[in-house]
């Protein structure tokens, strides 16, 4: 009888330790799902992965004028968009999908208040250094920045997973025709300073030269997504209507799309068991420049170190990307 009460104590302590290591991440995720739908790819992809705890989303906002939407509400038409993809999903209501700020920051001193920014506080508060809150940003950093300068407590506690920024001098060139300033970066400057040049957060920043790595094929895609149920059709129609309105407007798109908000995926939920880490991407430890008021890196050696990703796994992230969807349309 001894015996088998042991067996059973240790039967339900090894039951709670598999419990608790189920959940290998906490997320929250902030994009832009009123812009470019590599943002809903990302959404679905990281959704899919059942080790990652999705603890809120947040809408963000663009520009006026952005050429994905004539909206001004454009947190709020985020919301709407993500909550779409997740009845596809059957998932809507199971995550808390709330707005940010609608509009940039205008000043670095100045955060906005949003449902989204005390979202990110009151979840990175239940969070720690050791065991961190990603916040994984897919556009402008003005819900994080707010965050950050409501509650300057909560940067020890999250971990800044960021698609934006320029090339840096050991990364790629600029593609040709190329903005001064990142797409994402001059969606919001001030929002930029903040994270970079008056926070001591932690910075995983995948820059242009390394987003644009993220190159996916439109036959592939319809070779191999869109065959997968409601989802995958959901998302590869999404694409087309992009590239069938820049067609009309004389942007020839060619045969690829830049899924630019995968990494956002790949550098969280698909981390290494063992010593846990994106590992099988390269990063070069930088000291953090500062972002001066036109959105151009000034070097400051004596900054703090954030990772800035020079090549990411693309195999690993699209191959993950297709295994789950088809797992997914088989339900």
């Amino acid at each position: 009888m001894k015996k088998i009460f042991i067996t059973l104590i240790s039967f339900f302590a090894c039951a709670l330790m598999v419990s608790a290591q189920s959940t290998k991440v906490k997320v929250l995720i902030d994009n832009d799902f009123c812009g470019d739908p590599d943002g809903l790819f990302a959404l679905a992809q990281q959704a899919l992965c059942p080790t990652t705890d999705i603890v809120g989303i947040v809408g963000g906002h663009l520009k006026d004028n952005a050429g994905f939407t004539t909206r001004k509400d454009q947190a709020t038409e985020s919301v709407e968009n993500a909550n779409a993809l997740l009845n596809v999903m059957g998932l809507k209501g199971k995550y808390k999908v709330v707005t940010g700020a609608e509009s940039g920051m205008t000043s670095a001193d100045k955060p906005i208040e949003s449902e989204g920014a005390r979202l990110i506080i009151a979840e990175a508060k239940k969070c720690s250094p050791d065991k961190p809150l990603f916040v994984t940003c897919g556009a402008a950093l003005t819900n994080v920045a707010s965050a950050l300068l409501i509650d300057p407590s909560i940067s020890k506690n999250i971990v800044i997973v960021w698609i934006g920024g320029q090339e840096y001098s050991f990364g790629a060139v600029p593609p040709p025709g190329y903005s001064t300033v990142e797409y994402n970066l001059n969606l919001s400057i001030p929002a930029g300073q903040v994270v970079f040049n008056k926070s001591d957060v932690r910075i995983w920043q995948i820059p242009r030269d390394v987003y644009r790595q993220c190159l996916y094929s439109t036959a592939e895609m319809h070779a191999y997504v869109k065959p997968c149920g409601k989802l995958g059709a959901y998302l590869s129609n999404s694409i087309d209507k992009v590239i069938d309105t820049c067609e009309k407007f004389g942007i020839a798109m060619g045969e690829t799309y830049i899924m630019g908000d995968s990494p956002l995926v790949l550098l969280t939920s698909l981390q290494s068991g063992f010593e846990a880490d994106p590992s099988s991407s390269f990063w070069h430890p930088t000291p953090c420049p500062i972002i001066d008021n036109n959105g151009l890196y000034q070097p400051n050696p004596s900054g703090r170190i954030i990772r800035v990703y020079t090549q990411i796994d693309t195999r690993l992230m699209f191959g993950d990307l297709i295994a789950r969807l088809q797992a997914n349309a088989k339900k």
